[in-house]
């Protein structure tokens, strides 16, 4: 794992792994938490001693919830200290009539050592505008709006403000379906390590923390499983130092080689039921 990073260690880690799947392929619950126990401890071999770890990772309410419970187990066993565990709320959700609609994602927030931490990275674009708590000082009332550093609301472990990515958007990454949003990965790499710092991302997928590291001046060493992403990865990152845009948007990062309209008037339909090996993994 060292040969990975030339010998570098990262002061942050960033992972988004697939949630109960291991090469694309639904494993048994004990399976998949086995898998993560591996890629969490080649994660703080890479790392510095003084380090932060995030893992996004799903909680399936049709499912025992797993597999956040049983990762959060396995978690207990390692030489990490849990610090916090953020909920970032999507405009859309599943569910039926039946049931609360799913809306959340969870991030689970750990570190080690001395980790960085920079609380401004916390703040958000939203205003405080609730007074109250009032509390005298000096032999004043004050409140809440008085005696707060900043005019703006604290992201905290509940984050509201983050646009949840999807086809208009110009980050949007087709057939990324998992893809993070770009402001959520900037807010984690704000607070917890500085400019030149290392980055570590074993799940590129959409290339977004690749890119995030890019725009706020610190180095990633990222890889994924899938060739495909680890392309699409590389051709975002290049987009963007060429043009300093996001993504694609309505586009997608093989127009070069495949133009949409053309691969949508040629593709022969498929029998029903029937799908690639290669779009299985992209979608």
């Amino acid at each position: 794992m060292l040969d990975f990073m030339a010998g570098k260690r990262a002061y942050l880690a960033i992972h988004d792994p697939p949630y109960n799947l291991v090469a694309f392929k639904e494993r048994e619950i004990s399976d998949f938490i086995s898998w993560c126990k591996k890629w969490v401890e080649n994660s703080i071999t890479v790392s510095n001693l003084d380090n932060s770890l995030y893992v996004w990772l799903g909680a399936d309410q049709r499912d025992g919830f797993q597999p956040l419970p049983d990762f959060m187990l396995m978690m207990r066993e390692m030489p990490l200290r849990p610090r916090s565990f953020i909920t970032m709320r999507n405009q859309r959700g599943y569910g039926t009539q039946q049931n609360w609609m799913a809306v959340r994602q969870e991030l689970l927030f750990y570190v080690s050592g001395n980790a960085k931490f920079n609380v401004e990275a916390e703040y958000t674009d939203i205003p405080k505008i609730l007074r109250g708590y009032y509390k005298e000082i000096g032999g004043k009332l004050t409140e809440n709006l008085q005696r707060g550093k900043s005019e703006n609301i604290r992201a905290g472990n509940v984050w509201v403000d983050i646009q949840q990515i999807f086809y208009r958007m110009e980050e949007n990454v087709s057939g990324c379906y998992a893809q993070k949003p770009l402001k959520a990965i900037e807010r984690i790499i704000k607070a917890s390590s500085q400019p030149g710092d290392f980055v570590v991302d074993f799940f590129a997928h959409s290339g977004t923390t690749l890119l995030a590291a890019e725009i706020n001046e610190r180095r990633c060493f990222t890889v994924d499983i899938d060739p495909v992403f680890c392309e699409i990865s590389i051709r975002r990152l290049e987009h963007f130092r060429k043009t300093r845009r996001l993504g694609w948007q309505n586009g997608h990062p093989f127009e070069a080689e495949v133009p949409l309209p053309e691969l949508l008037e040629t593709a022969e339909p498929l029998p029903q039921g029937e799908i690639p090996e290669l779009q299985r993994s992209l979608f």
